[in-house]
């Protein structure tokens, strides 16, 4: 095995350990919960705008890993440069300024988002998205998504696996912001395998997150369409049948997933 491929495994094995760690975690607070008779209540859905707030807030921009937020970027308002996957992983470029548009070419990509579930086909929409889809490229050059995880999962009013958090809890940011949003379906219904980015309550907070949408949803505010699964959807499909590590229908999916790496053409 080369030292490329040994590097992608040890990245990828400190992900899915971390991972693991967070789903116990939820799981003992889960156990605690019941064995003290504390019935958690199920979030009030006043219509299911609500819902799609709470999903589509990045904790980007709302740092609180309690915060239930939906499939939108966690961006950190203060600007701060990017994190490491973990402490004792290769740190990430560190990034001051927002990719240049011009990087996707004002064409269609296609690809392959390599996962421990499975592999995804994907395509890219350089002409309607070219922001946001220059942004997924150059950060899926760089590396940055590898070893990452999916941190998120819905299961109720918007069905999406949130990814591209490296600190796997959503509070972390690529080191920028931009907007605004692109390529908004009009009708605010995301079908099935839409990926988009996702970000806080401001257009303007994308940053390095995304989320796959698994099954069709709609999704009030606007966030920017970028991509499409063109094939393995049906792993992410398991992934949300075996639902959230505490049994909530929003938090850490119960079957880890971790970004091995991306490759775009």
């Amino acid at each position: 095995m080369g030292k490329r491929n040994l590097k992608r495994e040890r990245e990828r094995r400190r992900a899915l350990a971390r991972q693991q760690r967070m789903i116990a975690a939820a799981e003992r607070r889960r156990r605690r919960q019941l064995a003290i008779g504390i019935t958690v209540p199920a979030i009030a859905v006043v219509g299911v705008a609500a819902v799609i707030v709470m999903l589509l807030v990045n904790r980007e921009d709302t740092p609180t890993p309690t915060t239930s937020e939906t499939p939108t970027e966690t961006v950190d308002a203060s600007g701060a440069t990017e994190e490491t996957a973990d402490p004792g992983s290769t740190p990430r470029a560190t990034y001051t300024a927002v990719p240049d548009p011009a990087l996707a070419e004002g064409r269609e990509w296609t690809g392959e988002i390599v996962t421990s579930v499975g592999t995804l086909g994907i395509t890219l929409d350089g002409a309607a998205a070219p922001q946001a889809t220059a942004n997924f490229i150059q950060l899926a050059g760089d590396g940055y998504y590898n070893a990452s995880s999916c941190h998120r999962l819905t299961t109720d009013g918007i069905f999406v696996l949130q990814c591209g958090s490296l600190t796997g809890d959503g509070t972390d940011n690529p080191g920028y912001q931009f907007g605004p949003v692109e390529n908004a379906p009009a009708d605010e219904i995301y079908p099935t395998g839409t990926i988009a980015m996702a970000r806080a309550a401001s257009e303007d907070s994308q940053g390095a997150q995304f989320f796959i949408v698994y099954e069709p949803s709609t999704i009030p505010g606007g966030y920017s369409v970028f991509g499409q699964v063109t094939s393995g959807l049906e792993a992410i499909e398991q992934v949300a049948a075996a639902g959230t590590a505490d049994g909530s229908t929003d938090g850490t999916p119960a079957t880890a997933v971790i970004i091995e790496w991306i490759e775009l053409k």
